[in-house]
């Protein structure tokens, strides 16, 4: 279903402010490359589902549930920035399209070299 222009807004401002807060208070040497690929609003826009990216040699999972665990903190950082009406629950999910670009791109290079 396609998003409102209110909901790509408020997405879109809630990725920013969550991206600042990962480069202030996650980004570290061990956690690897931690990047907010996205951001999808609720209809009421009470919900956002942030789905993460994370590159290197830490555990994914582990990034993931850290983020959830902290989710209480990272509401109330981006509520006091944002200035919404309704302060949305945030969602936290491994976003896994890389991998799966990679996937495809290796099956495709495969194919092109079994032609030759």
């Amino acid at each position: 279903m396609e998003e409102s222009r209110r909901q790509k807004r408020v997405s879109h401002l809630i990725k920013e402010e969550l991206s600042r807060l990962v480069i202030e208070s996650f980004q570290d040497s061990t956690s690897g490359l931690i990047t907010i690929t996205r951001v999808s609003m609720s209809k009421d826009l009470k919900n956002a589902h942030v789905y993460l990216s994370v590159l290197g040699h830490s555990p994914k999972q582990e990034i993931v549930d850290l983020f959830n665990e902290r989710k209480g903190y990272l509401r109330k950082a981006v509520a006091s920035k944002t200035k919404l009406k309704y302060n949305p629950m945030l969602i936290f999910s491994l976003d896994d399209s890389f991998e799966y670009e990679e996937r495809i791109q290796e099956v495709m290079n495969t194919l092109k070299n079994n032609e030759e």
